[in-house]
């Protein structure tokens, strides 16, 4: 199954993998905070409408926030393993909340292929 994807700025292509247990790669979005209590409001923030690019700049301690949160397409096994696990059997496109060695992420899927 193949559909588009609007990646902050611009569009592409993407083949869709609905069994998340075949799929090699995904793309994903991240804000990393220190404190749980930070990451929960951020996650309310983005449940009444804020968008994830501008809190992930406004917020996230990890470099990628400069980019919006965009961590770009990677492979299984290539993250740490909490992070790992969300992004290849959470749900797409959906904030998800993980604890980590290097502290509180806000994870948002984009896809997996």
């Amino acid at each position: 199954m193949f559909g588009l994807l609007k990646r902050i700025g611009y569009t592409c292509a993407t083949r869709i993998v609905r069994d998340r247990s075949m799929a090699n790669t995904a793309a994903a979005l991240h804000i990393l905070v220190k404190q749980k209590e930070q990451a929960e409001d951020i996650i309310k923030q983005l449940k009444k409408g804020a968008k994830f690019q501008t809190l992930a700049k406004k917020y996230s301690t990890c470099p990628s926030g400069k980019r919006g949160g965009d961590l770009g397409e990677f492979r299984r096994g290539q993250m740490v393993p909490q992070f790992d696990k969300v992004c290849f059997s959470g749900e797409v496109l959906t904030p998800h909340l993980v604890k980590t060695k290097f502290g509180w992420h806000v994870v948002k899927v984009l896809y997996r292929t």
